[in-house]
């Protein structure tokens, strides 16, 4: 009798529950050599241990602050994973990490990331771990590890999910935290690569709701499938910010993601500080038009929901407006003057005139923090 179980139960194995060890440890072969192209001063240990080393002295600092971030994608990889774009959410993940750590003034310095999803398609995965790669290697930073995890039942099929953590540095006294900021700086702003990683449960509620054929050419831009304009990777500001940094010419600087301009800039704002945004003053991006007027949406709304084509902006004393214009556009961005900052309650308005954004009449959305 005591034998009787171990002959008529069934040897259960990993793989019977939906796990295969096998596709994991192909992964990582697959992925090692993305990651060691990401390799940088600081940054020499190999994936598959339990933790990856960096090494601040050998990354050039002294005495520095360590600064965390971590974020993941939102709904725009509900787009990628039913459209078959995998290859640049990689770049949105690292993107919404580095972003939030440059605005502090830190330099981002090693990037790990989470993969997770029902079963593993090595195929997939590694080309949005390529992806994450790729955004390391623009933003200056090591892919030094991360975790894969295959999780039967929990997803769907084709379904998977990415977070991100990443870990910057600054010398001790050198950090940005709105401090500088003052009555009489200049708000410019850098401009966005599209919608960025922020709004797509709207964009996408919009898609189904209008009936938008995302694999036709857009109405704003026919010499591209809508579906290419909407993942359009988010853009990567920290190389061209992070010199203006180290030379101590920049006041604050505001990452617009979720809250839009109306309530990211507030947060590098001091007591007595209050952001007067004007959105005559730079041209509204053709694919921001089409999402307020497919949604008939008023211009408060689209201030605190999407980056309204300015991805990134910056306080600067107005003697060095010129300079870091310059240097900015020389660095490759697109650079507007977005407003400035006055004497008032610590928050921000953003005003325009009829017909900008939209609006039927002048209008302003103001928001206190």
């Amino acid at each position: 009798m005591e034998g009787k179980n171990s002959s008529d139960t069934p040897s259960y194995t990993y793989s019977d529950a939906g796990v295969s060890i096998e596709a994991g440890n192909a992964l990582v072969k697959a992925i090692a050599p993305l990651a060691k192209a990401t390799a940088r001063p600081g940054a020499t240990s190999e994936l598959g241990g339990f933790g990856g080393f960096f090494d601040p002295k050998a990354a050039g600092y002294k005495d520095p602050l360590l600064v965390a971030a971590n974020d993941g994608v939102g709904t725009k990889l509900k787009l990628a994973i039913e459209h078959d774009r995998h290859d640049t959410v990689g770049i949105d993940l690292v993107a919404m990490c580095v972003n939030d750590l440059i605005v502090q003034g830190a330099e981002p310095l090693f990037f790990l990331d989470y993969f997770a999803t029902g079963k593993l398609e090595n195929g997939v995965a590694t080309r949005v771990v390529a992806g994450i790669a790729d955004g390391c290697k623009q933003a200056g930073c090591a892919l030094i590890g991360g975790e894969t995890a295959e999780m039967p039942g929990m997803y769907a099929t084709g379904d998977y999910d990415l977070a991100g953590f990443c870990v910057g540095a600054v010398e001790r006294g050198e950090q940005l935290t709105g401090d500088q900021v003052a009555p009489g700086d200049v708000l410019i702003g850098l401009a966005s690569s599209g919608v960025h990683s922020n709004g797509y449960s709207l964009v996408r509620r919009l898609a189904e709701d209008k009936g938008w054929k995302l694999n036709r050419p857009a109405l704003f831009d026919p010499e591209r499938l809508l579906i290419d304009a909407l993942i359009e990777p988010t853009r990567i500001y920290v190389a061209s910010l992070l010199p203006l940094i180290r030379d101590g010419l920049v006041h604050g600087l505001a990452h617009i993601t979720g809250g839009g301009l109306l309530e990211n800039i507030p947060r590098i704002l001091p007591k007595g500080a209050h952001a007067k945004v004007d959105a005559d003053l730079w041209e509204q991006p053709r694919l921001m038009a089409f999402l307020q007027a497919q949604g008939a949406i008023e211009p408060e709304e689209m201030a605190r929901t999407f980056n309204c084509g300015v991805g990134m902006v910056l306080a600067v004393a107005e003697d060095r407006v010129a300079s870091v214009t310059e240097r900015l556009e020389a660095a490759g961005e697109t650079v507007v003057q977005v407003g400035r900052i006055e004497a008032g309650d610590r928050g921000c308005s953003v005003r325009g005139s009829q017909g900008t954004w939209g609006g039927r009449e002048e209008w302003e959305a103001t928001h206190l923090a």
